[in-house]
């Protein structure tokens, strides 16, 4: 292990040793920044018309691994705009500028989790990467030795110690302790994403927005090895290395399209507000719920709510409130996870929730295949019926806040007669509540909302919008 880090330190030293330390301009900054995020507008769940069972249940999957990694998190070595587009692989990806000159490079964005990193180097290698629409041996990527302004994050340097703690300098062992002056660089990093994961090195660099906004030493990770990782990830979360951290936001939001799962090039708004000063100003026309603390230190990456009720139709769900509240132990909560697509909810309050819509559902058949196909439940035959009637479902939360889904975002039609519920869960048994959230609220159920994280007043809004018009 400790010689192919080397190596891979070594190889990554060769690669960039021509580039040069120029010192980047900054520009005169501005309020905000507006990237495009996107999907297409339709509300129907559009699969694989070859085999639609399958895809969803590899969707499922997806789902189900992002909630197990985020219960069970490894320890880890002004308004700017921008597009926020939809990909086939689940979660919504952004453009973002780096080095100097610029080079584009696609990244999802995931409010759950804090590392940036892109693919990096003509070396890199993406492992079982075959999602739609995407060509492995084409992924593009960063190459460092193309600017100047790329620099290998020191050991030493303080920005190192956001990922791997302040204990990191106990393995600078090449360092003179009495001096910050160090030549050996950051240790290698390695983060899981689910069924995923990525390995590189840390890099000092310039990010850029077009007319608005430079950010020099800007820490962002150079992966050289990843697994079903096809795009680099953009991260959004609570730590210091975090896109939000780094650029100090007042507040972040975005409107996720509808999605279809095939790449289609519509987007909407990722817009990060980098204001400043004390306004506590609502925006107008949204719900607010203010984020919660989790007691442990593993979990603090995430936003975590206070949701008080689930309601379908006009029945409020009895969830014991161990599952609605964090623990000592750091167990239970809900959160807001951009990069999980269906949401995820621990099996005693799945099975409350599924329960309760077989029984206010009794007037349509169960589709018992379609559920063993695609690991959903419950899904119903509505083949034959000239409308569908189903419940409401409501999310009410702490404030009196109450998130009313439209029907697209909790029922899918598999196919032209078949509807599925899009919420998953795990097979684990008993009353208990396991590690981590008990409920991840994912993208899937956010589509056509408009969302913000105000991060200086600790609070969590939205509204239910178009998000194409």
């Amino acid at each position: 292990m400790a010689s192919s880090r080397f190596l891979l330190l070594l190889s990554f030293l060769i690669l960039i040793s021509s580039s040069s330390s120029t010192p980047t301009p900054t520009r005169t900054p501005t309020s905000t920044i507006t990237i495009p995020l996107s999907a297409p507008s339709s509300t129907k769940l559009i699969v694989s018309s070859k085999n639609p069972w399958g895809a969803l249940n590899h969707l499922a999957s997806l789902s189900l691994s992002r909630a197990h990694h985020i219960k069970s998190p490894k320890t880890k070595f002004s308004l700017l705009k921008t597009p926020l587009f939809p990909r086939s692989y689940g979660g919504y990806s952004i453009s973002l500028n780096f080095g100097t000159p610029p080079q584009t490079t696609k990244f999802v964005m995931d409010t759950g989790s804090s590392l940036v990193w892109f693919p990096c180097t003509s070396r890199y290698l993406c492992s079982r990467c075959d999602f739609p629409n995407i060509e492995v041996t084409g992924i593009p990527t960063f190459i460092p030795k193309q600017s100047s302004s790329s620099n290998l994050i020191g050991c030493k340097n303080h920005k190192c110690s956001w990922l791997f703690g302040p204990k990191v300098q106990s393995k600078c062992q090449e360092c003179d302790p009495t001096t910050q002056n160090c030549t050996q660089s950051c240790p290698p990093y390695v983060i899981q994403y689910g069924l995923g994961s990525t390995a590189g090195l840390l890099l000092s660099e310039t990010l850029d927005f077009p007319h608005k906004k430079t950010i020099p030493g800007f820490l962002v990770g150079c992966s050289l090895f990843s697994i079903r990782q096809p795009e680099g990830i953009a991260g959004f979360g609570r730590s210091p290395e975090s896109l939000p951290s780094q650029l100090g936001l007042k507040k972040f939001s975005y409107c996720l399209v509808s999605h279809a799962f095939d790449d289609t090039p519509a987007s909407s708004d990722l817009v990060l507000d980098t204001g400043s000063g004390s306004d506590d100003t609502k925006t107008p026309g949204l719900s607010y719920t203010p984020f919660q603390k989790n007691p442990t230190a593993a979990f603090r990456d995430y936003y975590y709510v206070l949701l008080r009720n689930i309601v379908i139709g006009d029945t409020h769900v009895k969830v014991p409130y161990k599952f609605l509240v964090p623990g000592s132990d750091g167990n239970g909560g809900t959160i807001v996870d951009s990069g999980t697509t269906f949401t995820f909810m621990e099996k005693p309050v799945y099975e409350l929730v599924a329960k309760e819509f077989e029984k206010q559902v009794a007037h349509y058949t169960v589709a018992t295949e379609v559920q063993n196909q695609t690991g959903l439940r419950p899904c119903f035959n509505i083949s034959g019926e000239k409308s569908v009637s189903v419940p409401e479902f409501i999310f009410h939360f702490k404030g009196g806040a109450k998130m009313a889904l439209p029907l697209a975002n909790y029922f899918s039609f598999v196919d032209s007669g078949v509807i599925c519920l899009t919420i998953v869960s795990d097979n684990m048994s008993g009353s208990g509540i396991g590690g981590g959230p008990a409920i991840i609220l994912g993208n899937y159920q956010q589509r056509n909302f408009h969302v913000e994280f105000d991060l200086k007043n600790e609070r969590f809004g939205f509204k239910q919008q178009n998000c194409v018009s």
